[in-house]
């Protein structure tokens, strides 16, 4: 087979997978080659073609990295910001240049906090290694673009009597348990919003979690996590299998904007005077666990975290143990 009909097969693969992620991948492979077996695909002539090949190409990097394991909702995201790219730069790839690619980069992160500002930074350098890994391009334009840096600031958890504040604050049912689950199992947002009542095991009190990458782990809840969770459950007359839903209509999941405008309406009676968010929760939890004296590992297993240094940032803003320790033994 030529390498243009398998450039073709792997494309058409990438682009179904996309619209299709549960598809069976060797399967339409195999009814390609079938059907493109008796054919010689001629690549068009864009030798004088001055519009971009980046669609092209893009999708047989998608296709790469989907075999690397990247999940779909990371693909999505790849997928978008480069087709944004390539309708901005309007230029056949191996033309590309680092001037072009640092007056892109200045107008797509004009308004961008830092850390979105490496987002963009990170999917161009990945595609633009890619391209030249697999000589695509001469040379990789994006060698000696470097990340912007990114302001150390310290992130202040909730303390104790905060976090006993907001459950006093909860005015039903729904707000106390979405309150103490987000709380207790410190779960990201998205991963909160996919929990289905059938995923929870009220006799261990933990439950398997799809994290970032899709990425299979187990979370715990704590004792008063576990009965509103099992009150909540029973007061409710629907058949959604998701955990928290809407208490009108079809009764639907709540999405991730739903959970936050809950948690928001807890703070704003609490008054604690700064911003409250279910992340914040996350940070909290995982916070007070460390200043408890669960290990730095165990912590990082249980929020999900690839890199210890992650979950390290936790442990550096526990200032109060560094006065209580400086104090003990001093």
């Amino acid at each position: 087979m030529s390498i243009a009909n398998n450039e073709i097969i792997i494309r058409l693969v990438g682009k179904l997978t996309l619209e299709f992620p549960n598809i069976d991948q060797l399967k339409v492979r195999e009814i390609a080659e079938e059907i493109l077996y008796k054919y010689d695909v001629v690549p068009q002539e864009t030798g004088l073609v001055t519009s971009n090949d980046t669609e092209e190409k893009l999708q047989i990097y998608l296709m790469v990295k989907k075999l690397d394991g990247l999940s779909i909702k990371t693909l999505k995201g790849y997928n978008r910001e480069i087709l944004k790219f390539a309708n901005t730069l309007i230029k056949p790839l191996a033309t590309i240049t680092t001037i072009d690619l640092r007056v892109y980069l200045a107008q797509r992160c004009n308004k961008l906090m830092p850390s979105s500002t490496n987002t963009q930074i990170n999917i161009l350098k990945s595609f633009f290694g890619w391209l030249h890994q697999e000589e695509y391009i001469p040379k990789n334009p994006m060698l000696i673009i470097h990340e912007t840096k990114v302001p150390g600031r310290l992130r202040e958890a909730l303390t104790l009597d905060e976090v006993e504040i907001l459950r006093q604050k909860c005015k039903n049912l729904r707000e106390k348990t979405i309150l103490e689950f987000a709380y207790s199992t410190g779960c990201r947002l998205s991963e909160i919003v996919d929990v289905n009542i059938k995923d929870l095991n009220f006799h261990d009190k933990t439950l398997k979690v799809i994290g970032k990458g899709d990425k299979e782990r187990v979370v715990c809840f704590n004792t008063k996590s576990k009965y509103l969770l099992k009150e909540y459950i029973s007061s409710r007359n629907d058949s959604t299998p998701a955990l928290f839903v809407a208490n009108k209509g079809t009764h639907a999941r709540l999405g991730g904007r739903s959970i936050e405008n809950e948690v928001k309406k807890i703070a704003v009676r609490a008054n604690l005077g700064k911003s409250i968010y279910p992340h914040l929760l996350r940070h909290s939890i995982a916070t007070h666990l460390l200043s408890g004296g669960m290990l730095l590992h165990n912590v990082q297993k249980l929020l999900g975290h690839s890199d210890p240094k992650t979950t390290q940032i936790y442990a550096e803003t526990s200032i109060e143990n560094v006065i209580y320790e400086y104090k003990r033994i001093s």
